[in-house]
């Protein structure tokens, strides 16, 4: 038989690491145990669910789980995606396997563990909100939304949980990196438990860019995108970014920093077309006068 033809392959439980190849990110969740210790839970099965406005993440793990039993009680966890490095991804093995109480696993725990960065006015009254990992390169800090309800599968113990992102946290050599997309962080990646004896981990390689073409050419998606990446605090309206899409892509980030410092300076937290006509106007007045 050919190598490169395509068979069929039996679809076991867990049938991303155990009848496929599926690369998953690696990370430790923190939550607040019953006894009131911090627990530490290894994760890969937590994605993005929802990436506009109420953004959050899906997190599945067994129903009886430590992390699934302390965001049910407390509501509040951390997602602490954790750099490359095989001694951690050695102790995140310990600190993912099941069966243990949290006094008894985190005995192995060698992460170090700070307070969480929640201001006091992000903070609710009587809450109390888990550490976070310091050799994190990367934390959300969540709410359990509620207002999903638990999906639980009796058969296999496993259940779903809609974790709100109260805040994103980056260590700060990576905050200019991610806006300016040069540099990116040593993630492990995980390839699942296989053979029954090892799991598999991987380091990602240096990402490369291909840019749009340019015959896709700017459209509001793209100025309202870019913008909300340039000033997050300001908010865009799709007829605002309208009057934007005729700027070339090469001239568009410096536009819309020159919108952005010209609401700012006059307190406008909504960009409105009738504000943009306004900048085109003093511009165009600026330029005459000159």
């Amino acid at each position: 038989m050919d190598d490169n033809e395509f068979v069929n392959i039996r679809i076991l439980d867990n049938f991303y690491q155990t009848s496929s190849f599926f690369p998953m990110p690696v990370v430790l969740i923190s939550t607040i145990s019953e006894s009131g210790q911090i627990n530490l839970g290894s994760y890969s099965l937590c994605f993005p669910h929802t990436i506009s406005e109420n953004h959050s993440m899906i997190l599945t793990t067994r129903s009886n789980s430590n992390t699934a039993e302390n965001i049910r009680r407390t509501k509040v966890c951390a997602i602490n995606f954790i750099p490359y490095d095989k001694k951690s991804l050695k102790n995140c093995v310990l600190l993912g396997y099941p069966g243990e109480t949290t006094e008894q696993k985190m005995k192995n725990n060698k992460f170090t563990l700070i307070p969480s960065q929640r201001t006091e006015e992000e903070k609710k009254v009587g809450v109390r909100y888990p550490d976070i990992v310091q050799e994190a390169f990367q934390v959300f800090e969540c709410t359990w939304n509620d207002e999903y309800p638990i999906i639980n599968n009796e058969e296999t113990l496993e259940c779903h949980f809609i974790l709100k992102v109260d805040k994103i946290l980056l260590k700060n050599k990576w905050k200019e990196n991610i806006f300016k997309g040069k540099g990116f962080p040593s993630m492990p990646i995980d390839f699942g438990f296989r053979d029954n004896i090892n799991f598999w981990f991987c380091k990602n390689t240096d990402p490369y860019s291909e840019q749009i073409p340019k015959e896709k050419g700017t459209t509001i998606n793209t100025v309202m995108y870019a913008a909300r990446r340039i000033e997050p605090d300001i908010e865009w309206t799709e007829e605002a970014c309208e009057k934007l899409i005729k700027v070339p892509r090469i001239f568009l980030k410096m536009a819309i920093k020159g919108c952005v410092e010209a609401a700012k300076e006059e307190g406008i937290k909504i960009m409105t077309p009738e504000f943009m006509d306004k900048i085109r106007d003093k511009r165009s007045k600026d330029k005459q006068e000159k």
